[in-house]
């Protein structure tokens, strides 16, 4: 007798979604199921979360299909009347057994009343070198374009006790880098007894886990980075020099009208005292183009913050209309300059990308090699491609290792080298 299909996870967007995949993993195993584990940060991010959806039904005719995620939790009605959904979980019952076990048609809870979060239950990520550990969960915030808190509710953090232990299971089955996740990370902690900060967290994982290898922490809200933090990210070797900031524009009006709390110079200060402090260090950062209200000056300043911040991981996204946000009703740019606009924004961060690509040829970075064995991050999130020579050479390094690369070409895309 043949055994059923194995169940499947589709996770779109975020690093956190892509750790509670792995839960929701274990949760199903067994099962004749596919779970589409959504995404609601932008329309495109809906529309993609559809067409996993009707793919998944098209290839697994016979499994039940499950949706859940920040999609499912903001619209739960309109995907379970989608015909090719078996079943809708929102965001707050998806690492529960018991929403799982149920046979209802829809179980998804009323987000924002939930105020505690747990350490995952996936013992290892199969499919990933680096293990990613939610920390901290949802937001208090209300940036103006931004949909996810209702998708994710309030902000609330994990014990750091229960971090700690999770992290070392990890690294004891072989994981060499984890990587903090949270929808907010740098607003870890005031919920907590003692309201322990993001550093503090920081530096209980490395004394109480000595043999983690390399720890890495996902966007960060720069004007929550405090002095420890600070500290850690520049003179802890273990952190990986790379910090990912929720920087999202270049000017002074648009970052008002988006309600965030930093300004232009502030993003700017702080990557000089990190370049300062660790020349190494590599930025990355979120920006989006084309705003309500903004003029091609203002979006001439966000293109010139990837030269002033020294931006060399850039997410860009064209600004996408959500509905219910104050943003949504600000006058709106066109959708084709928004799109035009994005493009150039790609086009200015993929110059200065290629640019420092060039800089890391002759250098030596210790790779964590990924699946499928011929690829890897160095220390600072460059994307390395193992060389055809070095592979035909021998079997290649093992998924998981951390191996020394010697860098010897560039593109503009990724960068090649050989092991040494």
């Amino acid at each position: 007798m043949s055994s059923a299909p194995a169940p499947a996870v589709i996770s779109l967007g975020c690093r956190l979604n892509i750790a509670e995949s792995e839960t929701i993993r274990a949760l199903v195993a067994g099962r004749d199921m596919v779970v589409v584990n959504s995404c609601a940060v932008t329309n495109t991010a809906v529309k993609a979360t559809r067409v996993a959806i009707r793919r998944a039904r098209r290839d697994r005719p016979d499994a039940q299909i499950v949706v859940t995620g920040c999609a499912a939790q903001i619209d739960p009605a309109g995907f379970a009347a989608m015909p090719e959904v078996d079943r809708v979980i929102g965001n707050a019952d998806k690492l529960a057994p018991a929403a799982w076990q149920s046979t209802a048609p829809v179980v998804v809870s009323d987000i924002m009343q939930v105020r505690d979060t747990a350490p995952h239950l996936a013992a290892s990520f199969s499919a990933h070198a680096r293990a990613f550990v939610e920390v901290q969960n949802g937001c208090d915030h209300r940036c103006t374009f931004c949909a996810i808190p209702f998708g994710r509710g309030p902000s609330r953090s994990v014990p750091a006790g229960a971090v700690v232990d999770r992290i070392a299971g990890l690294v004891e089955a072989g994981h060499r880098e984890i990587v903090l996740t949270g929808v907010d990370l740098t607003s870890y902690g005031p919920d907590l007894p003692g309201s322990p900060t993001l550093g503090q967290l920081v530096e209980r994982i490395l004394t109480r886990v000595p043999a983690l290898d390399r720890l890495r922490l996902s966007s960060l809200d720069g004007i929550e980075i405090d002095d420890r933090l600070f500290d850690l990210l520049t003179g802890e070797t273990r952190i990986m020099p790379h910090v990912h900031l929720s920087l999202q524009a270049g000017d002074d009006m648009i970052l008002k009208r988006m309600k965030r709390r930093h300004t232009r110079a502030d993003s700017v200060a702080l990557v000089d005292r990190l370049h300062a402090a660790r020349p190494d260090i590599a930025i990355g950062a979120d920006l989006i183009a084309g705003f309500p209200t903004e003029t091609e000056a203002m979006a001439a300043n966000t293109r010139a913050l990837i030269a002033d911040c020294a931006i060399v991981h850039a997410h860009i996204f064209p600004y996408s209309l959500r509905a219910g946000t104050p943003a949504a009703r600000m006058p709106q740019v066109e959708p084709e300059v928004r799109k035009q606009r994005a493009a150039q924004l790609r086009e200015t961060a993929a110059a200065a990308t290629a640019a420092w690509h060039e800089r890391l040829v002759g250098t030596t970075q210790h790779v964590l090699i990924e699946n499928p064995g011929d690829r890897g991050h160095a220390p600072n999130f460059a994307d390395i491609r193992l060389s055809p020579f070095a592979l035909s050479e021998v079997e290649g390094p093992a998924v998981g290792t951390v191996v020394p690369v010697a860098i010897t070409a560039a593109t503009a895309t990724h960068l090649t080298g050989t092991p040494l």
